[in-house]
């Protein structure tokens, strides 16, 4: 007899009760459900269940091999459908929740362009800076930045590093002159970023084999927006420390002005994060492929 198939009528077995529903729910006879559950135990040499004309109740081994069945069978479904994902395409609705201006400036693009590639693939994007809760939410995917903590049932894979960049405008430099090295940081103006209206976020610089330097800029410009920080730092109000990705094009416009540039940046973590399954679904597995693959070259 074929062990899966046996495997899968003795876990029914287990979740009805009896063999006259399980017979009854696989459309078996009832001592063809017993053959397949003594081909199991004859193969084992060791009960499964104990058996009367009243009831049946597992013994403490069949429990156990109940459990070990119940994970068998999940990954044997896993590798069908895995095969099936080859020959299908990504259909559905597929929810992504991400930080605002990572989300607008790099991750849509790549998910709209997902989207024209696969015409049945539904697309439901939220901009959202606080932290998600994957199964409360209803997400099927979720882009977070910098430390992860750990969180039962979820999955994480790093899919890009963004490096940060220290920048002021011209004009702010022909005014207070150009800062040299990290301690030059405490004499200029500085644009900080401050997190749910009261975290201020430090300024990180990388040490080998150290932790990071922190510096915590004193300013009077603090805003919860990495857009507006750029637009006042173009603007002469003073440093900032933004993603290179954010300030790219105003850095080759000549709008900005990269410093400190023989110290090297810090590299935020940028990761996609989904809910633990025994198989992942094509529409979420092919996007985190996609953003891994086509992230990196943005951050550059």
């Amino acid at each position: 007899m074929d062990r899966l198939t046996s495997m899968a009528v003795f876990v029914k077995t287990v979740d009805l009760g009896s063999f006259a529903a399980t017979a009854a729910a696989l459309d078996l006879s009832g001592p063809m459900v017993g053959k397949h559950v003594r081909f199991l135990e004859e193969r084992l040499g060791v009960r499964l269940i104990n058996r009367t004309t009243r009831r049946q109740s597992l013994t403490d081994f069949g429990r156990a091999y109940y459990e070990r069945c119940r994970m068998v069978l999940a990954e044997a479904e896993a590798a069908d459908a895995l095969a099936a994902d080859q020959l299908s395409e990504p259909r559905g609705k597929l929810r992504v929740i991400m930080p605002v201006h990572f989300g607008r400036r790099c991750v849509a693009p790549i998910m709209l362009e997902l989207a024209q590639r696969y015409p049945a693939l539904e697309l439901d994007l939220s901009f959202s800076d606080p932290i998600a809760d994957l199964a409360e939410d209803g997400c099927d995917l979720a882009i977070r930045t910098g430390n992860l903590e750990d969180q039962a049932g979820v999955m994480a894979r790093r899919v890009a590093r963004q490096r940060m960049v220290v920048c002021a405008s011209p004009s702010y430099l022909e005014m207070h002159g150009l800062p040299r090295q990290i301690e030059d940081l405490g004499s200029h103006q500085t644009i900080i970023y401050r997190r749910s209206g009261r975290v201020v976020q430090p300024w990180l610089f990388p040490r080998h084999g150290q932790p990071a330097l922190e510096v915590m800029p004193v300013s009077r410009l603090r805003f919860d927006d990495l857009a507006a920080i750029a637009d006042a730092a173009a603007a002469g109000m003073g440093l900032a420390w933004l993603p290179y990705w954010l300030v790219r094009a105003r850095i080759q416009a000549g709008a900005l002005v990269p410093l400190l540039s023989d110290q090297p940046g810090f590299l935020y973590d940028a990761y996609a994060l989904w809910l633990q399954t025994p198989h992942l679904p094509l529409k979420v597995r092919l996007a985190v492929d996609t953003l891994a693959a086509a992230l990196p070259r943005l951050m550059t």
